[in-house]
């Protein structure tokens, strides 16, 4: 019925609008009512129209191992990863139903969370839950699943190869095979020792031994990883060296409470329902801010644990007029500080006491600590004992003499970055031509003089030879009297 009063509201233009648009509501409601009664789609429909998502039915199972290191015979590949979810396994014959459950189950899909992926600092890392077999004999991690779980695409990786240790490719790390098997696969172990406690596979190869990769790459990585287990997870270790445990027995005491057991050696099948393959791994000594917001874990908190485990009782570093305390970290192989009594001299008239002590493998490490936490300023070259840092107490200085050879971008990254995350203040002093002993060895016009990016596109191993290696440090006195004034004066601000 046409009503003149409605009429009125419109213009004639409005009116042919409102009809057209009435039109195109009529012809929507006649296509929703005829794909009500529309037959059951077939589940091959279900396929195709989860490929107009970009999610084929391969596609779904492989995104399972999406972002991961893919290995073939040809090549390895990399691809992104997303960090936001956990592996569950799929029943696809539930989810074959509607065009709803498919649109459902690609948000879903998009939100798995691979079991190995690489870290940005190029560290493997697997974390996997449910029937979990560690196999020392072929150096494999089984992870179980139902027959109705495997991999649709047969062209897809199911296996993965990693390392570990922070630091991959160092060639002195065992390669373990994380393999996605089914539950009645005659090649998967049966399980001997069943543990109800989550288990952290790493290794204690790469670099250990050396003071600092020590703690930048087993001990920080090991407090980072295991934080949220509150000790109660089981230390799998690769590549065991008896004494390494054995140093370090009280701290790693605090992050487990069972003995760590080497993997290596064992002839039996140990099955988990979670485990985690390889180390957190932000930066060196740094505890990033995303690991501190998933666990808990923070740098600070690595040295509140540091204090209790080896009774420190400094917290704070010394202020006022109070008379501080300044160690020289002396080394006696390579990048020797060749006039280390005249700096001692210099310091004591500014005020300091000095002492003098160089950290080595046989350092009894809780007396070591205990002189450090002494302290509040600390000066050496660069190098593994500048580590010590740790056991400063907060608003201590750092004072980081840098060699020459163009190693400033390492030296802030090892020591120069972490001390803003221990609450250290830091300084460095980069020496001059003169200060060091190359000059005497080659000409100003040599590469390694005039040109030392030239010796780094050589390589680590001639870098370390010539600059790290083969090179001491005789410092100007009355230059380096003022970045002693200047840690002076942050003690007292």
């Amino acid at each position: 019925m046409y009503d003149p009063i409605f009429a009125k509201s419109f213009s004639r233009f409005d009116r042919q609008r409102f009809g057209c648009f009435a039109l195109v509501l009529a012809l929507f409601i006649a296509l929703s009512i005829s794909s009500a009664f529309k037959p059951t789609l077939h589940p091959l429909t279900l396929i195709g129209d989860a490929v107009n998502f970009q999610l084929s039915i391969s596609a779904v199972e492989t995104m399972l191992i999406d972002d991961i290191t893919v290995q073939t015979d040809s090549a390895k590949s990399m691809v992104a990863i997303n960090e936001t979810a956990k592996i569950e396994p799929l029943n696809l014959q539930s989810m074959l139903v509607t065009n709803e459950s498919v649109t459902e189950l690609a948000r879903e899909w998009r939100n798995v969370e691979p079991l190995c992926r690489v870290l940005k600092s190029n560290a493997d890392y697997c974390e996997i839950e449910g029937d979990v077999r560690v196999d020392a004999n072929s150096s494999t991690i089984f992870v179980v699943k139902p027959r109705s779980y495997q991999i649709l695409d047969t062209n897809a990786a199911s296996d993965w190869i990693i390392e570990p240790y922070p630091r991959r490719g160092t060639g002195f790390v065992k390669k373990w095979t994380v393999k996605l098997a089914a539950e009645d696969d005659a090649s998967v172990p049966k399980c001997d020792r069943l543990h109800s406690l989550p288990a952290l596979l790493f290794s204690i190869g790469g670099f250990s031994g050396n003071h600092f990769h020590d703690f930048a790459d087993l001990l920080v990585p090991l407090f980072t990883t295991s934080f949220r287990f509150k000790r109660n997870v089981h230390f799998l270790a690769t590549d065991y060296k008896p004494w390494w445990p054995g140093k370090f027995r009280p701290l790693l005491s605090r992050l487990t409470g069972s003995e760590i057991l080497d993997i290596d050696r064992e002839n039996t099948t140990n099955c988990y329902g979670r485990l985690i393959a390889g180390l957190k791994f932000d930066s060196e000594l740094v505890v990033a801010a995303d690991s501190a917001s998933s666990s808990g874990a923070s740098m600070l908190k690595f040295r509140q644990l540091l204090w209790k485990t080896y009774s420190l009782n400094r917290k704070k570093a010394i202020r006022g007029d109070a008379r501080p305390r300044l160690m020289i970290v002396s080394r006696k192989r390579t990048r020797i500080l060749t006039n280390e009594d005249r700096i001692s001299r210099a310091a004591e008239k500014l005020g300091f006491e000095v002492v003098s002590a160089e950290g080595d493998h046989s350092t009894n490490l809780t007396k070591f600590a205990q002189l450090v936490n002494s302290c509040d300023v600390m000066v050496g070259v660069h190098g593994a004992g500048l580590t010590n840092m740790v056991f400063l107490p907060e608003k201590a200085v750092l004072v980081q003499i840098v060699p020459l050879g163009a190693i400033d971008v390492f030296a802030k990254l090892d020591f120069g970055d972490p001390a803003a995350g221990m609450g250290i203040r830091y300084l460095d002093y980069k020496i001059g031509l003169k200060e060091s002993s190359l000059i005497q060895k080659y000409a100003a016009d040599h590469p390694v003089i005039r040109d030392p990016i030239s010796i780094h596109r050589k390589g680590w191993n001639e870098l370390r030879n010539v600059y790290l290696n083969n090179q001491n440090v005789t410092i100007d006195v009355r230059r380096f009297r003022a970045t002693l004034a200047k840690a002076l004066k942050l003690l007292r601000r």
